[in-house]
């Protein structure tokens, strides 16, 4: 199958260029647009055979570099930038360009809500701008839906986006005008959509707005994770799946009233536009929309003209948002669509010989999506999903009718609420169908696997891995065997003793806090922080026999290091406790001693040195504990421990300006092994880890937690400096273990 690849690199130019000039000034946009200009003007005065490819690649860099110098220009020297570089309070009028999304602050309900910046007005200005600009406001924000106009009072501070002008922190709303009919109109059909499911249990109820429209406000915690480990995150998010369905249906209707082929266009694109207004214009709509154009595209022109309009696409989406070129969505739709278009039809094409067309077709479309979306994974979690092709087959039948009927419901709910029960209930049903395979597929012992090389190896592995699915296809036996040995080794993978021989140190897996144990035999340990719950980390310390602790560290008085204490000492006796200048728990028949930099300390086979914190007053411990936060936990201990000449950095919560104090001292933080500060937040030192020179790290987060540890930019800068890490919230207990005089890492899932 041959496909129309000219307006590949073109896309390929438009697209790196704008990923690199969005991270500059305004300065190199402008250079390379008035270069891709004269460069068009001299191929295309010269006009040989070859030149038009080049004139393409050179059109398409000047419009992209043109689009991002006239955007960055505009927020550079406006004058809103200049009253948030300023932190000025202001008096706002805003126009919502994003519904508003609700998140927890110290226990109370704020939203974050992207916005339009109208007018500002100060004490000395008063000037018209159209600026984007973000606003944090206490509250759910429920009333900040799209195309609504506010007048706000706030305090400006500078944005970390090159195209945003300025953060508002907003202190007082004035009256919410409504927006415009069609984004009124909207609204109510979402809420129709929500009104139809009400009756339904938390998660489906939750979930059908979710696969209609993109309203996630109602996603668990527990769905959310549990959808990400089978990789069924997509169906929560519109993407172009969401459109393909509709457009499905649209059409299909469109044949059987008798409608013709540039009809099926236009009503393609009315109804492109249509989901545009309902799912709201959010990057990952546009990209759905423009997605589900290639798809249009695909079906009028075949997969040739697909990859023809995805290039076009491509150009088009970086031309009018230039960041959308560094957006993970953006990276997964566009490598997802073009998967489908040129993966997947030679797949289908190969079963097809021995299953019927459309089990074919079922079958290669997730295998193709999958595949080529396997590099952006790893390069971003870390994780390569070993069910999600199979969760995608269980979960796709019921995908089309959840959809189609969740929107039939919010339809209906605008003529009677009763009456969109009808097609709510069949929504829900569908719902409950694609939770259990969520439920079911992240519950396997093998669900995803941690990917520790870098990420490029896959752009090797992957094309070679799909010929051998190609190769593979034509053959019954070998395809349907490959794929029974592939389901039997994520339900029942090997096992490993627990604990593995030669442990010298274990990360426990005590959800969203810190617990680390290192052995100094005969069944005794010492133990540095103790995790947020007692009965974790007593199960913890019951798998690896623990039945003494020799000497129980508290890094920082935090309650994901310190509240897991009473389980500590349930059935164990403890005979020491060290603390940190933040201070820890008491206990009255125990020792307790507050340690300082360059004390040291040896029990059985360890050997510990004091590296952190300093010492402080009293006057100055009573303030960090007020400051609380990062205060705190740059106050946390931190050891270099060598057990049978392995050397491990303890580091706590720490984050840059201890570890940069730290450094400063010219201590020896030199390790095999890490544990990454913070739960892999992505406050780090890279000179930090430059100088720990570890190979090995280890990082305990829980599953699902609210903060987003381990965060992207850290796992970057991990595989950046060559540490290999391995994860609680994903491998359960972490061992350092000791064999041959080799030190590997055994994770107990």
């Amino acid at each position: 199958m041959r496909h129309d690849l000219r307006m590949v690199p073109p896309a390929v130019v438009a697209w790196a260029a704008a990923a690199w000039l969005v991270t500059s000034s305004s300065g190199p946009a402008l250079g390379i647009g008035l270069g891709g200009v004269a460069a068009a003007g001299i191929l295309l005065q010269w006009r040989p055979p070859a030149a038009l490819p080049l004139t393409l690649i050179a059109v398409c860099l000047a419009a992209v570099a043109t689009s991002c110098a006239w955007r960055l220009v505009t927020v550079e020297h406006s004058p809103l930038t200049r009253l948030a570089d300023e932190r000025s309070r202001v008096t706002l009028d805003l126009q919502i360009r994003r519904d508003a999304r609700t998140f927890i602050h110290h226990g109370k309900s704020s939203a974050v809500v992207e916005v339009v910046v109208r007018r500002a007005v100060s004490r000395d200005v008063d000037v018209r701008v159209r600026d984007r600009a973000t606003a944090f406001v206490e509250g759910t924000g429920r009333e900040l839906v799209v195309g609504r106009r506010l007048v706000v009072t706030g305090r400006l501070a500078p944005s970390s986006s090159s195209d945003e002008a300025a953060v508002i922190d907003v202190d007082r709303i004035g009256p919410i005008d409504r927006a415009p009919w069609w984004w009124e109109a909207s609204e109510r059909v979402r809420a129709g959509v929500r009104r139809s499911v009400a009756f339904m249990g938390d998660e489906p109820r939750a979930l059908v707005p979710a696969l209609v429209d993109g309203d996630v406000g109602g996603i668990s915690d527990v769905v959310e994770e549990d959808f990400r480990h089978s990789g069924l995150t997509h169906l929560m998010a519109v993407s172009g799946t969401n459109l393909t369905i509709v457009l499905a249906v649209v059409m299909v209707l469109g044949r059987a009233a008798g409608i013709r082929r540039r009809g099926l266009w236009v009503l393609g694109a009315l109804s492109i536009v249509a989901f545009v207004l309902l799912a709201r214009p959010d990057p990952s709509v546009v990209r759905a929309a423009a997605m589900g154009a290639v798809g249009v595209a695909a079906l009028g022109f075949g997969t040739r003209g697909g990859v023809r309009a995805l290039a076009w696409a491509i150009i088009g989406l970086v031309f009018v948002d230039p960041w959308l070129a560094r957006s993970v969505g953006f990276t997964l739709s566009v490598t997802a669509t073009g998967g489908i278009l040129v993966l997947a039809p030679v797949l289908a094409g190969r079963l097809v010989r021995w299953m019927p067309r459309w089990c074919a077709l079922a079958v290669s479309v997730p295998i193709a999506a999958q595949l080529v979306c396997t590099p952006v994974i790893a390069a971003i979690s870390g994780q390569i999903s070993l069910v999600a092709v199979v969760a995608n087959l269980f979960a796709a039948p019921a995908v089309a009718p959840a959809t189609i009927a969740g929107l039939l419901g919010g339809c209906f709910a605008l003529l009677s609420g009763p009456l969109s029960q009808a097609p709510g209930l069949v929504a829900g049903a569908c719902a409950s169908w694609i939770l259990t395979v969520g439920h079911q597929a992240a519950d396997l012992e093998a669900a995803t696997v941690s990917w520790h090389a870098p990420w490029a190896w896959l752009l090797v592995l992957v094309p070679v891995a799909a010929l051998v699915s190609v190769v593979v296809a034509s053959r019954p036996v070998w395809f349907v065997g490959l794929s029974l040995g592939l389901l039997v080794a994520v339900w029942r993978p090997p096992s490993v003793g627990w604990p593995p021989a030669g442990w010298l140190m274990v990360a426990c897996d005590v959800g969203q806090g810190d617990a680390t144990v290192l052995d100094t035999g005969d069944n005794t340990a010492i133990v540095i922080d103790a995790g947020p719950e007692p009965a974790v980390i007593d199960r913890c310390l019951d798998r690896l026999h623990v039945r003494q602790v020799r000497l129980m560290v508290f890094t920082h008085a935090h309650a994901d290091h310190v509240d897991g204490w009473p389980g500590v000492q349930d059935g164990r006796r403890v005979d020491q406790i060290a603390v940190g200048t933040t201070g820890g728990p008491r206990s009255e028949n125990i020792p307790r001693h507050v340690v300082v930099p360059g004390e040291s300390f040896r029990v059985g086979a360890v050997t510990a040195r004091v590296l952190w914190p300093q010492p402080t007053t009293a006057g100055s411990a009573a303030r960090v504990a007020r400051a609380g936060g990062s205060a705190v936990n740059d106050e946390s201990v931190v050891l270099a421990v060598r057990v049978r000449g392995v050397r491990l950095l303890l580091t706590g919560d720490i984050e840059p300006k201890a570890q940069e104090a730290i450094l400063r001292r010219r201590s020896d933080v030199t390790a095999d092994v890490v544990k990454i500060p913070h739960h892999g937040s992505a406050r780090q030192s890279t000179a930090f880890f430059e100088a720990v020179g570890a190979r090995i790290g280890t990082i305990s987060a829980g599953e699902g937690n609210d903060y987003g540890h381990p965060a992207a930019a850290a796992l970057s800068m991990l595989r950046r400096e060559g540490i290999r890490w391995w994860r609680t919230d994903t491998g359960g207990d972490i061992a350092i273990v000791q064999r041959e005089g080799r030190t590997r890492v055994v994770s107990r899932h």
